[in-house]
């Protein structure tokens, strides 16, 4: 699209409908809940919670990660697509994804309101449980994480970038296609404290001075790092990971926050977050997080899979998993190193 490589209208086009039917496909995935009732983290009109798009555990799951995902909806849904259910009904694209983020932000997300007795704004649980029999939601689960009541860094990673991101397309949206699912306020409010919350947890809850968390909020042996937020991280520490990924997911997310605040007249707040993206980014793209072995075959190295699963990789002498490289780590360090250099260039990368 942007006229880097030679193409044909026959490869746009096949392009064009692979985006389409992601988004259909993804969309497909899902489960209704029991509740139908407006809400809203915020003061105000609210957005009903009322379905999700579930995991691969199966319907009686909701995961933060997929709040990422609905990218694939929204940019399916520019390009004029919906999603045909039974009988041949058309689904609308952008009502599926608001109504996902809805839910997401409703029980995956905690806003400091004394919803369980760990409710501290910003903490965010891997997974939502819900009764398939009646819908209801049930309780707060991990699949990656260390405990349902502490926070999975790179779960929190997905909201942060993932509601930052959507906060973009929202300000392509016509209003009109916003008033079905609670108007454009209601829904812009949810999203906008989503990913304020999460990142203010982030920026001051536990990430390391550098922007570097590791892999848990408070994992089994994270009391023995000492005061592990007033000192830069240590990938090679004897007690918990760290997560690199997670912090280039979440850079990208306040980068976009920061920068949407900015133009939305909120110029010190945009400035803090977008501080914040790029000092993780400066960290990222250095020693020990930026490989320089040419042997390597990864670019960000300190990335972590799935800890309690014991998948991660640890090296002789070491007593954590570290050195390592992952496909969304790199991945999403390219996505940050490509939004950094078109800002560099007065320029400014969105997917809509």
């Amino acid at each position: 699209m942007e006229g880097k490589i030679p193409a044909n209208q026959d490869e746009l086009n096949f392009c064009e409908l692979a985006l389409k039917v992601s988004g259909a496909v993804q969309a497909a995935r899902y489960a209704s809940t029991s509740y139908k009732e407006p809400w809203s983290p915020v003061a105000g009109a609210g957005v009903v919670p009322s379905g999700y798009l579930y995991s691969f555990n199966g319907p009686q799951s909701l995961f933060a990660d997929t709040i990422r995902s609905l990218r694939a909806l929204v940019v399916a849904h520019q390009l004029g697509h919906v999603l045909m259910g039974e009988g041949d009904k058309p689904i609308n694209l952008l009502h599926r994804a608001i109504e996902h983020a809805a839910t997401t932000a409703r029980f995956n997300l905690f806003f400091g309101k004394g919803r369980d007795s760990y409710d501290v704004r910003g903490r965010v649980a891997h997974e939502s449980i819900f009764n398939r029999n009646d819908g209801q939601f049930r309780c707060p689960s991990s699949q990656q994480g260390y405990s349902p009541f502490t926070t999975w860094t790179r779960g929190a990673a997905w909201i942060i970038c993932g509601y930052a991101e959507q906060l973009e397309f929202l300000d392509t949206v016509p209003g009109k296609d916003l008033d079905a699912v609670g108007g454009r306020r209601a829904v812009t409010n949810l999203f906008l404290e989503s990913a304020r919350a999460s990142s203010d947890y982030f920026i001051d809850g536990y990430s390391s001075k550098d922007g570097i968390p590791y892999w848990d909020s408070m994992a089994l042996n994270t009391h023995k790092l000492g005061d592990y937020a007033a000192r830069n991280a240590d990938p090679f520490n004897d007690h918990e990971p760290v997560d690199s990924s997670a912090a280039a997911i979440a850079a990208q997310g306040f980068i976009r926050l920061g920068l949407w605040l900015g133009a939305n007249g909120e110029k010190a707040a945009g400035r803090r977050y977008l501080q914040a993206g790029l000092t993780v980014a400066n960290t990222l793209f250095d020693e020990p997080y930026l490989s320089t072995d040419p042997k390597h075959q990864g670019l960000l190295l300190h990335s972590v899979y799935h800890r309690p699963n014991g998948w991660d990789y640890v090296p002789k002498g070491q007593k954590v998993p570290c050195g390592e490289s992952s496909m969304w780590g790199d991945y999403h360090t390219l996505e940050l190193a490509l939004l950094l250099q078109r800002l560099g260039q007065g320029k400014y990368y969105t997917f809509f």
